[in-house]
């Protein structure tokens, strides 16, 4: 009987497997290059990079945080920033998320990057980074970080008709299996829409008539 990762070899008369596993591995795509910004007790600006991280509610973000100076300053000053990493900006968000605010203190000026204190959370928001959620912390056990969004900022240079606009953003995912950061591709297709296109019209009660998907 034929299995879902099989196909028929026709050559050798047998189905072979035309899938590989790989195990449980952390392995998503596409993944985000989430950027971690908070102050410290004398108000020194720090940021991480985090890839394990998704929108868990409307108006709530959770993060897969090891113990970091970042964690600290969350428990201290209950708020933080989440930039989105961009083309632009890949070698400095790289460069904080393999450097400790431990070991290089200044290590948010040498990224190139400058702070503006959020005017809603007590944490900063990063200048070069366009776009960002504040957010304070709702909870942190066994490191996970569950957010609340407060607001969600945006710099005028990525709107489009008053909408942050992707294309603009140049937002990047990270690749877990090659080590790489991809920058997103183009538009493919509307949500909510195109699959309305595979709804079969139905007929209206009592008339005889045929409804489309749209006016269901």
């Amino acid at each position: 009987m034929k299995k879902c990762n099989e196909a028929y070899n026709f050559s050798e008369g047998e189905w072979i497997n035309m899938r590989k596993d790989f195990g449980a591995k952390p392995t998503v795509y596409p993944m985000p290059v989430l950027m971690i910004a908070t102050y410290s007790d004398d108000g020194t600006p720090d940021v991480m990079n985090a890839a394990w991280g998704m929108i868990t509610d409307a108006s709530e973000i959770t993060i897969s945080l090891s113990e970091h100076k970042t964690t600290e300053n969350l428990r201290k000053k209950g708020a933080f920033t989440v930039s989105m990493a961009t083309e632009e900006t890949v070698v400095a968000c790289d460069y904080v998320g393999i450097v400790s605010a431990k070991d290089e203190p200044d290590k948010f000026a040498k990224a190139g990057f400058h702070a503006v204190k959020s005017g809603k959370v007590d944490a900063p928001l990063i200048e070069e980074l366009p776009m960002a959620l504040e957010c304070t912390v709702k909870s942190y056990e066994d490191g996970i970080l569950t957010g609340t969004i407060v607001n969600v900022t945006a710099d005028e240079s990525i709107l489009t008709d008053g909408k942050i606009d992707p294309a603009k953003l140049k937002p990047i995912t990270f690749d877990p299996v090659n080590n790489a950061y991809i920058g997103l591709g183009q538009k493919v297709g509307n949500a909510f829409q195109d699959g309305k296109k595979l709804k079969p019209a139905r007929r209206q009660s009592g008339t005889g008539q045929l409804q489309t998907a749209e006016n269901c």
